[in-house]
């Protein structure tokens, strides 16, 4: 325990995760649920970055801005779901003060990335549709992996303000977070000192990580519309319009749930239903990536049907 310098209280060094249920029956039922779900998305997301690693034809901006995507999903998943699916089959439902704090930033770094990067990937969508002459000197390598590499930066840095205003904050008891994971606003309920500024510094990062790449998205896509409709062939605007609905269906499905849970004030907080939305846009979202790419993409098919054929040709 850590001792408060002035007062005669503790500092609590691990906290207990509620999680779903504490009935049995229902844990082992929740764990055969998201164990399918998490091997999915894993399983999922690591075929999509397989077959665009072994496909030549997919070595484009636009697959290796979804390559990018999927090793995201990949991590963020894996961040909360192997805790989660542990604590569904033990007695002990506790994390460590130092393995919440890690958890925290490595889910919220993940995550931020995550949001900026949708930007990227419709900047892409953007000068594919709108300069598709000029598609490959506008995102050359040099410039794709300059892209990747800033969110990247922008995200954890981010996360590294958020985790450790939020973390620095004094817990001297409670310690139980009705939570699956050490989710910072439910963190953050149990702090014993007020928080309203370092709620006020939570709000400026979710405007300009998640309302500021919202209003770019629409902008973009207001002008790829406006260039697609432009298409004289039939056909050429049923192919750009299927690309960019991929995109958009995965961006809004994650967005949508991410403004929610940290744009709405504390005064609305609602545990239970804060774990579903969570839920929705940590472990919905990496599963839904490869499903909608691979059910909407031709190239995805083709390259795994070439893959496949490769595998029984060696046989």
């Amino acid at each position: 325990m850590w001792m408060l310098p002035e007062q005669n209280q503790s500092w609590v060094s691990e906290f207990i995760l509620l999680g779903f249920s504490t009935d049995p029956i229902s844990n082992r039922i929740l764990f055969v649920a998201f164990l399918l779900l998490y091997l999915s998305a894993i399983l999922g997301n690591g075929l999509i970055i397989t077959l665009i690693c072994l496909d030549s034809h997919l070595h484009t901006p636009m697959y290796f801005f979804l390559c990018i995507l999927s090793i995201l999903d990949m991590g963020y998943v894996t961040s909360t779901m192997p805790q989660m699916l542990v604590h569904l089959l033990t007695h002990s439902q506790t994390i460590s003060f130092t393995c919440c704090w890690l958890q925290m930033y490595v889910f919220g770094a993940l995550a931020l990335t995550e949001c900026i990067f949708f930007v990227v990937m419709a900047y892409d969508r953007y000068v594919a549709i709108c300069y598709p002459l000029r598609y490959t000197v506008i995102l050359s390598w040099g410039m794709c992996t300059r892209l990747a590499a800033g969110t990247c930066v922008c995200g954890f840095f981010f996360s590294l303000i958020h985790t450790f205003l939020t973390m620095r904050l004094p817990y001297c008891g409670p310690n139980i977070v009705n939570h699956y994971f050490c989710e910072g606003p439910s963190v953050r309920s149990l702090a014993c000192m007020d928080t309203h500024l370092i709620e006020m510094v939570d709000l400026v990062i979710s405007v300009f990580v998640n309302v500021t790449p919202s209003c770019l998205i629409l902008a973009s896509y207001i002008r790829i519309v406006q260039a697609i409709l432009k298409i004289k062939s039939t056909r050429g605007r049923c192919k750009a319009f299927s690309t960019c609905a991929s995109h958009l269906t995965v961006a809004t499905f994650f967005y949508a749930p991410a403004i929610y849970i940290y744009l709405r004030p504390d005064s609305s907080y609602s545990p239970e239903r804060d774990k579903q939305i969570a839920l929705f846009y940590n472990v919905f979202t990496a599963l839904l990536n490869p499903v909608v790419y691979s059910l909407r993409n031709k190239d995805i098919k083709e390259a795994f049907i070439k893959v496949m054929g490769h595998g029984r040709g060696a046989n």
